[in-house]
């Protein structure tokens, strides 16, 4: 067992809380993968209307970077396992949400998402301080790229499960299964809370006074405008792709497969990424990620079919882990460095989340101007070719960051966890 995980870990301490995040936020993967990605085909097969589904991931959207100010301000006051607790808490509130609602979830479309963004904004906060707190940016890659790691196994196991069993059972049978699956999940990681640490904060949330840093921190206002330009993709792509694999296949097991693959490339690509990817080839990676996950999107605009949305499958899970292993490294080195970072970590961390939101309201803003326009058939592709290049753009707002980081030790410092759910 020993040697398995130092072949996994490398030369890494396991500590006991890294031990219980770690497994909160597996069960957190594994229960947001089995069911957030068919929510939205759940929402789909009810309504028929892609503005339905907008406008409950906008609802996400809008409550997850208020919820982050809130929460943050009592991460300052309380500790921030409670924090981390409540929104797990939330997650579970959620499920159990859409399993009273049933077949009526399309109707409180708004509802569901504003609940769930509460739960990602308390859950998000909390797990993010503490991956700031206690990671060095000579171990930053090896944790983003760990934590990658149990997200794309969640993301295996997850939706070809939920897609196998949904597919097998009648009407919503499926659906109610799934989410009373997810929803007990999340109460486990409820009780592994319990056992953590705690970990208090002092001194008073001053939220502007981190939001006004970027007009005399450079490296801040980089790393700002290069996550709302994230969001920017994500907004739309996180539901459309998902319901163009069920539109051209009605299936929801095809759309598990989807996942697999790219859960499964996901995998592999974030283990090379943690290995392979040293602090001098981030800004590389970096480019080669984004360009990459643009290009891949002509792919699926210009001849649509499954074959084709597998391929792409394939390829965005090895651009992901390219991307995201060294700019989330980049992202938490910038605001180590930042000024008063140890004393508003938690206010970087919150305005950090506002920025990136922004943009993902921005992108389904757009789409939803766009399909009051033009039909959605018709919309949606010159939305997609739009919105899709903001993962590359990231690039050329990070290329000029100079944090002259230091290749990892030997003996690398005990560090701890990370960062957040991939759309596609």
């Amino acid at each position: 067992m020993k040697k398995t995980l130092h072949l996994l870990l490398g030369d890494i301490e396991v500590d006991r809380d890294l031990k219980l995040l770690l497994t909160i936020g597996g069960l957190y993967s594994l229960g947001i993968f089995l069911s957030n990605t068919f929510v939205n085909i759940y929402l789909w097969k009810q309504s028929g209307d892609y503005v339905a589904i907008a406008l409950y991931n906008i609802s996400i959207y809008i409550m997850q970077p208020l919820t982050f100010i809130l929460a943050g301000r009592w991460a300052k006051k309380v500790d921030r396992v409670i924090v981390l607790r409540l929104g797990v808490v939330f997650l579970s509130l959620f499920f159990m949400t859409v399993l009273i609602v049933g077949e009526q979830a399309a109707t409180y479309n708004m509802m569901l998402g504003g609940l769930l963004g509460i739960g990602y904004g308390f859950y998000w906060l909390a797990f993010n301080v503490l991956t700031f707190e206690v990671t060095e940016p000579e171990t930053r890659d090896f944790f983003n790229g760990f934590q990658g790691l149990l997200q794309s196994l969640g993301g295996m196991i997850g939706p070809i499960l939920a897609g196998y069993v949904i597919s097998r059972l009648e009407s919503f049978q499926g659906y109610t299964v799934i989410f009373a699956i997810s929803f007990c999940l999340f109460i486990s990681a409820v009780v592994c809370t319990f056992f953590l640490n705690r970990r208090s904060a002092k001194g008073d949330f001053r939220f502007f006074t981190i939001f006004k840093e970027r007009k005399r921190n450079k490296d801040w206002k980089r790393i700002l405008y290069a996550h709302s330009f994230q969001g920017l993709r994500e907004g739309v792509f996180v539901f459309v792709i998902s319901v163009w694999v069920f539109i051209t296949t009605q299936s929801e097991l095809a759309l598990g497969t989807f996942n697999l693959i790219f859960s499964g490339f996901s995998f592999l690509f974030y283990y090379a990424a943690t290995r392979l990817i040293k602090p001098r080839m981030r800004k590389k990676a970096i480019f080669v990620g984004g360009l990459s996950l643009y290009l891949s999107l002509y792919l699926i605009i210009l001849h649509m079919d499954y074959t084709t949305l597998l391929i792409y499958a394939g390829i965005i899970g090895f651009s992901y882990p390219i991307l995201f292993v060294p700019y989330a490294s980049m992202t938490y080195d910038v605001i180590g460095k930042a000024r008063k970072a140890g004393e508003m970590r938690i206010e970087y961390i919150v305005v950090r989340e506002v920025f990136l939101n922004f943009g993902r309201i921005t992108s389904i803003g757009l789409f939803l101007i766009a399909v009051s326009f033009y039909s959605a058939e018709t919309a949606i592709p010159y939305l997609l070719m739009v919105v899709g290049i903001g993962h590359f753009i990231i690039y050329f707002f990070v290329k000029d960051i100079d944090l002259k980081v230091t290749e990892p030790r030997k003996q690398p410092a005990v560090a701890k966890e990370l960062s957040e759910e991939k759309n596609r």
